[in-house]
């Protein structure tokens, strides 16, 4: 069974261990065409309980710091248990819920565990440059790996098509590794960071 922190649904419990701002440094080793790109960088991330179901997520990253600052990512999204929509949730759009949502109970949220004991995920991203993704994976235990289901640029944005990330809780910092397909290249790693919870 799964513990349930008394002030969240039911359905966060299994990412309630992102819950916080955690704040680090990382690398980034990435090479497309004749260029490689190499730097070290700072990165913020949150994740905040939402008003219903869902994760709030944002992140900055940055090189240098003081007046040298250099901002490298802008990102917000929502991190959720993948479950199928039914009349009780509200939408699409602004259609409001019919009928009064009933709350997951721990033996619901139990039952949608997958096949190898975890729980399916589905995080939607949006970056400062119009990109939006779509990732699906899955949450087991302090480890979440997710995948690009789909991608949307706008015709401004550098060439994006698909990444993966892994997040694990290790010794009390946040540890990530993500991989990308961009400018052309093949999927490669392309940069990892260590944060440490500092809220």
């Amino acid at each position: 069974m799964i513990e349930i922190p008394t002030d969240l649904p039911a359905e966060l419990a299994p990412l309630a261990w992102l819950r916080g701002v955690w704040e680090g440094t990382g690398v980034i080793d990435y090479e497309a065409g004749d260029h490689h790109y190499s730097a070290e960088f700072t990165h913020r991330v949150s994740f905040s309980a939402g008003d219903g179901p869902f994760l709030n997520y944002s992140a900055d990253a940055w090189t240098g710091d003081g007046g040298d600052r250099r901002p490298l990512l802008a990102e917000i999204g929502f991190w959720r248990l993948a479950r199928v929509q039914t009349a009780a949730d509200p939408g699409p759009a602004l259609l409001p819920a019919r009928g009064v949502p009933a709350a997951l109970s721990v033996d619901d949220v139990e039952g949608l565990r997958n096949a190898v004991g975890g729980f399916d995920i589905e995080v939607a991203l949006v970056r400062a440059d119009g990109t939006s993704e779509l990732l699906l994976g899955q949450v087991r235990g302090p480890r979440i790996d997710v995948a690009t289901d789909a991608v949307v640029r706008p015709a401004t944005a550098k060439p994006y098509t698909a990444a993966s990330r892994m997040y694990g809780l290790v010794e009390g910092h946040l540890l990530w590794a993500w991989d990308v397909a961009a400018l052309g290249a093949p999927m490669a790693s392309h940069a990892s960071a260590r944060l440490a919870k500092v809220q």
